[in-house]
């Protein structure tokens, strides 16, 4: 044990911290069942109800067809929100809370959520931290009731053994925690506007509206089999004869990546083995997905390290000779984005299908000049990496702020 430390209910904590029941620094309200509310009360752009779906990452989100008039919450005094309160769902995901901020005060608690008022003794933006925290969440969890959905009430929260160091103390590892979210939602907000600008690039190179310097030849509308050579995957056959191989299915096939950590093998001929393996420069299409995501492709670069080959959930698209593989990826990345794809896709309950000879049939515009194909699939290239070195960075941190929280939170590391 480290010196100054001591062991407690809930692990190893600092020898001046203690370690008490939430109850003790704060008094809760749980939001109004909804029979006090009529129909006639609910109204768009009214006072905001919050309920677990309205606290997202630590704010809260409101939506504004979840309001009533303010003549109905004038009524319901008691669950109106103040600065500084803690809101938390009670329904479904244990962890969900936010602290109410100046702008947010008389918003109402809705029936799915708790009012925690905390008091001077603990700092509630530092009470939010704990309650979001892995080993609060398992707690409260636990501490729940329901069998088909899990309902949190005032008495698990208030039974719920915490840590509290000094106020000045909470107050830094606050600071600090706020100085981590700062720099991802920067980095949110950098990716954001990357891919915005992705979009928009897009959109101008490859319909021909913005030519790159020192290209003028012609565009011309052909059919994708006219441009390559497509074809569906194997269907899968656990118990058909050869040996396993391999496989790659919609799982594997991202937006623009080819993620190849979870590779399912079923057996194969070695003709069929021949027929259905990619190849690096292929494109690779999910042929079933939701309508949205249809046709998400990417182009493999032989991530998978050895061969392999690919199910009927694949659509596989190799470039002919006046065809730029990386040009093809990304018009038809433009395609899944914009629609064009859902639009000649078929559908059988949740399930959207491209189709392979719907695929082939479909006309797209494009350079005649192979080599403009392939400056114009460089420059889109380069955006994506630089959007997937700020996702790599954003991940990161994210990672590196959940480290700093659990040391924070349990005192392992010491601001003050």
């Amino acid at each position: 044990m480290k010196p100054q430390y001591r062991e407690t209910e809930i692990g190893l904590v600092p020898g001046d911290w203690q370690v008490e029941r939430l109850g003790q620094h704060a008094r809760f309200r749980t939001g109004p069942f909804g029979s006090s509310l009529h129909k006639s009360d609910y109204v768009n752009d009214g006072v905001p109800i919050v309920n677990p779906m309205h606290i997202v990452n630590g704010c809260i989100v409101p939506t504004a067809t979840m309001s009533i008039t303010e003549a109905a919450a004038a009524g319901l005094a008691d669950f109106r929100l103040q600065t500084g309160d803690v809101v938390i769902g009670r329904r479904g995901d244990m962890g969900r809370c936010a602290v109410v901020r100046p702008h947010e005060a008389g918003w109402l608690c809705g029936t799915g959520s708790m009012i925690v008022r905390c008091a001077s003794t603990v700092s509630s933006d530092f009470i939010q931290r704990v309650l979001s925290s892995p080993r609060a969440i398992a707690s409260i969890t636990e501490a729940s009731v329901g069998s088909t959905m899990t309902n949190l009430n005032q008495g698990a929260l208030a039974g719920l053994l915490i840590q509290i160091p000094s106020l000045h103390e909470q107050r830094a590892i606050v600071a600090a925690l706020g100085d981590a979210d700062a720099l991802l939602a920067a980095l949110d907000k950098l990716i954001a506007k990357n891919r915005d600008l992705k979009q928009a690039t897009m959109q101008q190179l490859l319909t021909g509206r913005t030519r790159l310097p020192g290209f003028s030849g012609k565009w011309t509308t052909r059919l994708v089999a006219e441009m390559g050579a497509v074809l569906a995957g194997k269907a899968l056959a656990i118990y058909a004869p050869g040996t396993p191989r391999p496989y790659l299915r919609t799982k594997n096939v991202l937006d623009g990546r080819i993620d190849v950590d979870d590779v399912l093998s079923m057996p194969m001929t070695d003709a069929e083995f021949d027929r259905f393996r990619i190849l690096p420069g292929d494109v690779l299409l999910n042929e079933g997905q939701s309508l949205e995501l249809v046709g998400r492709c990417s182009i493999y670069r032989n991530e998978f390290g050895s061969p392999c080959a690919m199910q009927n959930q694949l659509l596989r698209f190799r470039a002919g000779p006046q065809t730029n593989a990386g040009f093809a990826a990304h018009l038809f990345r433009r395609c899944q984005i914009d629609g064009t794809f859902a639009s000649i896709a078929t559908q059988t309950t949740s399930v959207a299908h491209l189709g392979s000879s719907r695929f082939s049939s479909l006309r797209l515009i494009w350079p005649a000049d192979v080599d403009e194909q392939a400056a114009i699939s460089a420059i889109l290239d380069d955006m994506d990496a630089e959007l997937h070195a700020l996702e790599a960075r954003r991940e990161k941190t994210r990672f590196l702020k959940q480290g700093m929280m659990q040391d924070l939170l349990t005192g392992r590391t010491r601001l003050v």
